[in-house]
């Protein structure tokens, strides 16, 4: 969910990411600087939001709510708009427009490195067609309904149409770049202890940035980086140019942060006792 404001800089405690990617060093002394001059605003954060956003967790021990599904899931065969880089495996796949934009997006630019072979072949599953899924295919292959990513809209299998995943050259695109483009590879092949899923080359999942470079700097799963967040409560982060500062919050009832009032920046539950609010300065 993304607002316009700007969180307060919390100066202590703050944990700096010193990654590879991070082109600039960032200065305490300039945003003390810029804390005093900032005018700030309560922000109500209701106990609800925890289960809504693009950093929910979604595994066998934390189900989606039905509640808070993505509210602009389209069809993607009716909508020509959104096709552009990709085919579908078949007319009846649905998912978010917008992580489709985004989708749409990604591929194009491996387009430009020669890999142009994109198919969806999984989009968005309600509740009754994933419960249907796993009648049919067992526990094996298929997760209860509100337990798969697919229930969230945020998540999609690709494939391509010269070769399987993990050997397409879209398959090996997308491990090494996909996080550029705010996605990342949900079930990596060394995460599978901690994900509880195999391996799954065709599986991403939208998280946006900066969280999917962190993520891919770190080389942790998402369940690794949401414990992350918690354990460092604040980072500064400063990625091709563009600063960030991400927050996390435990919420109660209702929960009142303070952001200030001119910046962009979004709210993210983690689906389990908390949200994440990202600034984008």
């Amino acid at each position: 969910m993304k607002k316009w404001g700007c969180l307060l800089f919390l100066i202590l405690g703050i944990g700096f990411v010193s990654l590879s990617f991070f082109q600039k060093e960032v200065d305490i002394k300039t945003l003390k600087q810029l804390d005093k001059s900032t005018k700030m605003v309560d922000l109500r954060i209701s106990a609800e939001i925890v289960f809504q956003g693009n950093l929910v967790l979604v595994n066998n021990e934390y189900p989606a709510r039905k509640e808070y599904i993505r509210s602009d899931i389209v069809h993607i065969f009716q909508n020509d708009h959104l096709m552009n880089g990709f085919s579908l495996l078949n007319n009846s796949i649905q998912l978010s427009e917008d992580i489709t934009q985004k989708f749409s997006k990604m591929v194009l630019a491996a387009e430009n490195n020669g890999v142009k072979n994109f198919i969806i072949s999984s989009g968005y599953r309600n509740f009754d067609e994933q419960e249907t899924l796993y009648k049919e295919m067992g526990a094996d292959y298929a997760l209860p309904a509100g337990f798969s990513e697919h229930n969230l809209g945020l998540s999609l299998d690709v494939g391509s149409s010269v070769a399987k995943m993990e050997k397409a050259p879209e398959g090996k695109w997308i491990e090494k770049n996909a996080w550029k483009h705010g996605f990342i590879l949900r079930y990596p092949k060394d995460k599978t202890q901690v994900t509880g899923i195999q391996y799954e080359p065709w599986h991403i999942r939208y998280v946006g940035l900066p969280h999917s470079a962190i993520i891919h700097e770190k080389n942790f799963a998402l369940e690794e980086y949401l414990d992350y967040l918690k354990t460092e409560k604040n980072l500064l982060v400063d990625f091709n140019g563009k600063k960030y500062q991400i927050s996390y919050y435990p919420i109660t009832e209702q929960t009142t942060i303070q952001v200030p009032a001119k910046q962009e920046y979004d709210v993210s539950g983690n689906n389990i006792d908390g949200v994440i609010v990202t600034v984008y300065q």
